[in-house]
């Protein structure tokens, strides 16, 4: 099936679809370009530059709305608020810290007031950007500019505010010099926020052991401190030291969202699934006592292009590999299952998402690390993980990269034994596609063929169908197709889905049913305009396109309907039960500036 990844869209029936890989009819998915003999480092490939570029975008967007709301909020309290409780008594709190000044007080509340200092953030930004820069074995170019550039956000938006917002300072004595710039907001206590709070993130999701929560906690209420010692030493009023926070906290989660969400595979997880990624990734060259198995795919994956990855082996210190074809009765999991149980550590599978997935079979928690190398029609999991689509450029990216623990989605049914998923599953239009695509316009057309396909099928009839979702109350729907999704996007850059995101521990649940020349153009819309058509809870009535976010999920077709599992079809059947595998597959990722 078709997709690339984690937003939540609409899916035309004109999407590009991934196909199966199954070795045995010649032509199942377009032959791979053999790679060159110099691999080039893709710093600029087209899929990381359009991520980087993506990544700018939101954060030039997002931090003009910051910079507005955080004006608008500082007009507010000069202005009509300024008469409003509790504003009103301000000027009682500043008056009380006054009177409690003692020659201790004064003392601690300037060594604390000199951790949001300008030197102090700039240099403690430097040092902790070289750290992380330096000490890993791999270099955390994604963490580093996380923190540079919400610290540098958190004081452009301040300049901002401070050009707008005029506010006179407390009216008491004053323990330090008073800067030429507004009392609002506290420049201290926003910089110390991007900094210590931003620190305290990467604390939290990128180290393990018992100490990394207390750490965190104290590297929290640093910026709390600094705020309450620049209220005692008389420099800002309480809603100043709030606006600092704001602005501080506001520019990490732009930051954050854009460059450890985004725009490959988020750093950010839900509760109970934080420690998926690996803290301390290791270079390919340090892990090389271990052996390394290639299953490829023959039908796709000819002798140069074998010859060519085992060039980029070789450079990373990978020697020896052993290079096990697929076959039509074996399409990859008995292959990677007899490696591991050989002893390698790692696993390089070259093929399209059916040779991927049945990897994966036998792969899930086994920690042994999968490196995907794109070499069928819709390479969507290699898509989702941010990696090239030429092999031997993707596999050295991801032997420079570092492992990620992933989520798999397990699903069974009626007529078809359990299976895991690495990308997709669904019924109706996404299933149909795949079942009229020919092997030979696969060949010379590629994953547009699909798109070809799905215009034929747009006359299928609706399905009617039931979903019980976490044992909440069955929801009774209509649809075109139904799309059970661990990755979000499809080839082209389009969002089927999304906010589906491969480390989060959720999957999620599209229902597409548009009625009419007007839904299809609403969901063309949506799809182009890369915003969701509409979400559902757990309640409501039926839309033109629909999600939802699970752990289990069961769906019931009235009529057996055809199914597919990462672009494999599966016989038809009337049952689709899903549910996610948290942290099941550890894979090789490339860093954000690869």
């Amino acid at each position: 099936m078709p997709t690339d990844t984690p937003e939540r869209r609409t899916v035309l029936p004109g999407r590009g679809r991934h196909g199966g890989d199954v070795p045995p009819p010649a032509g199942e998915d377009a032959p791979c370009p053999p790679p060159g003999s110099a691999v080039e480092r893709p710093g600029g490939a087209p899929e990381t530059a359009g991520g980087m570029s993506r990544a700018v975008g939101i954060i030039a967007s997002t931090s003009v709305c910051q910079a507005a709301l955080m004006v608008g909020l500082g007009l507010l309290v000069t202005g009509p608020a300024a008469r409003v409780w509790p504003l009103t008594s301000e000027d009682e709190v500043t008056d009380a810290l006054e009177r409690a000044r003692t020659g201790t007080l004064d003392t601690v509340s300037l060594v604390v007031s000199e951790a949001g200092n300008t030197i102090t953030v700039v240099l403690g930004t430097l040092l902790s950007c070289l750290v992380l820069l330096v000490v890993p074995r791999l270099p955390r170019w994604r963490d580093a500019l996380f923190l540079a550039v919400a610290v540098s956000l958190q004081s452009l938006v301040f300049l901002v505010i401070t050009e707008a917002v005029d506010r006179t300072r407390p009216d008491v004595e004053r323990l330090d010099a008073s800067p030429p710039t507004s009392s609002y907001t506290s420049g201290h206590t926003g910089a110390a926020t991007a900094l210590y709070a931003g620190l305290a993130v990467l604390v939290l999701h990128r180290t393990k052991g018992p100490w990394r929560r207390p750490v965190a906690a104290l590297l929290l209420l640093l910026p709390l401190l600094v705020g309450v010692a620049r209220a005692y030493r008389g420099m800002h009023h309480p809603t100043d030291i709030a606006g600092g926070l704001l602005n501080g906290g506001l520019s990490l989660l732009i930051v954050g969202r854009a460059l450890l969400a985004g725009p490959h595979v988020p750093s950010g997880a839900p509760a109970g699934t934080a420690g998926r990624r690996t803290p301390a990734p290791r270079k390919p060259e340090e892990d090389a006592p271990g052996r390394t198995t290639v299953v490829f795919n023959p039908t796709v994956t000819d002798e140069a292009a074998r010859a060519g990855l085992r060039r980029v082996l070789e450079e990373h210190g990978r020697h020896g590999a052993d290079f096990v074809p697929t076959t039509a009765d074996d399409p990859g999991q008995g292959q990677t299952a007899r490696a591991v149980r050989e002893g390698a550590s790692l696993v390089v599978v070259c093929g399209g998402d059916g040779t991927v997935r049945a990897a994966a079979e036998a792969l899930a928690d086994t920690g042994v690390a999968l490196a995907v190398v794109p070499c069928g029609t819709g390479n969507l999991l290699a898509r989702n993980l941010g990696l090239p689509v030429k092999p031997a450029q993707a596999l050295a990216v991801a032997l420079r990269g570092a492992p990620h623990r992933i989520d798999l989605g397990r699903i069974e049914g009626d007529g078809m034994a359990p299976a895991h998923f690495t990308v997709m599953s669904g019924a109706g239009l996404d299933a149909a596609m795949l079942e009229s695509t020919s092997d030979r316009a696969k060949a010379m057309l590629g994953w547009p063929a699909y798109a070809m396909a799905g215009l034929r099928e747009l006359r299928a009839p609706r399905m009617r169908l039931t979903v019980r979702i976490d044992g909440a109350r069955p929801l009774r729907r209509t649809a075109r197709m139904v799309l059970v999704a661990n990755t979000g996007k499809v080839q082209g850059g389009a969002a089927l889905v999304p906010e589906a995101r491969p480390d989060d521990g959720l999957l999620d649940l599209m229902i597409l049913d548009p009625r009419g020349p007007a839904g299809w153009l609403g969901a063309v819309a949506a799809l182009v305009r890369r915003r969701p058509v509409g979400h559902s809870g757990r309640a409501g009535g039926p839309r033109p396109v629909e999600y939802f976010t699970f752990r289990h999920a069961d769906i019931r077709f009235e009529t057996p309907q055809q199914r597919e599992l990462d672009g494999d079809l599966v016989i038809p059947g009337r049952r689709l039960t899903a549910e996610v595998r948290p942290g099941a597959l550890t894979v090789l990722m490339p860093e954000l500036g690869e």
